[in-house]
């Protein structure tokens, strides 16, 4: 399996709801908080240039659960590389109890697909993934019979 980047969340009541187990909507924000993440640690040359012109635009999320988590569970959220286009990305998300003896259990995964846009707001246009994202998001890559499958140029390294 390939690597992943990881971002550790401590459960909180904030997180949850009145029956007490983790609001739906929370694993998506927590892949996005993730992804804000792995960009300020592996991408960080990348901060000046969102806040010129380059948009990161969610196009699509989403949740399956298999199990459920309450206040005070310790999760990992590992993010990895599913597919990188000239324009766009598509990250998964693994969702992992860890518990107190180590041991870990999945109790949901995610996926969600970004795409790049330059240009004010009321005239965005696709872009390219810049270099630097895309060198970051490398080591990430999803492998496929050990080899890194590049979908913009179709070509395995």
């Amino acid at each position: 399996m390939s690597p992943y980047y990881e971002y550790r969340h401590l459960v909180g009541f904030e997180d949850t709801n009145l029956v007490g187990n983790v609001y739906y909507a929370n694993y998506l924000r927590w892949q996005g908080r993730c992804r804000e993440m792995f960009l300020r640690d592996h991408a960080s040359e990348l901060l000046a240039d969102l806040q010129d012109d380059l948009k990161l635009f969610t196009l699509k999320v989403d949740c399956e659960f298999f199990a459920e988590i309450t206040a005070f569970d310790e999760l990992s959220i590992r993010m990895r590389l599913d597919d990188l286009t000239q324009t766009q990305v598509a990250f998964s998300f693994d969702y992992v109890r860890v518990r107190q003896d180590g041991t870990e259990d999945l109790v949901a995964r995610g996926r969600q697909r970004i795409a790049c846009m330059r240009g004010p707001n009321t005239q965005t246009r696709p872009a390219r993934v810049p270099e630097a994202l895309r060198n970051a998001l490398a080591p990430y890559a999803a492998r496929q019979h050990g080899q890194l499958i590049d979908t913009t140029s179709g070509a395995t390294t």
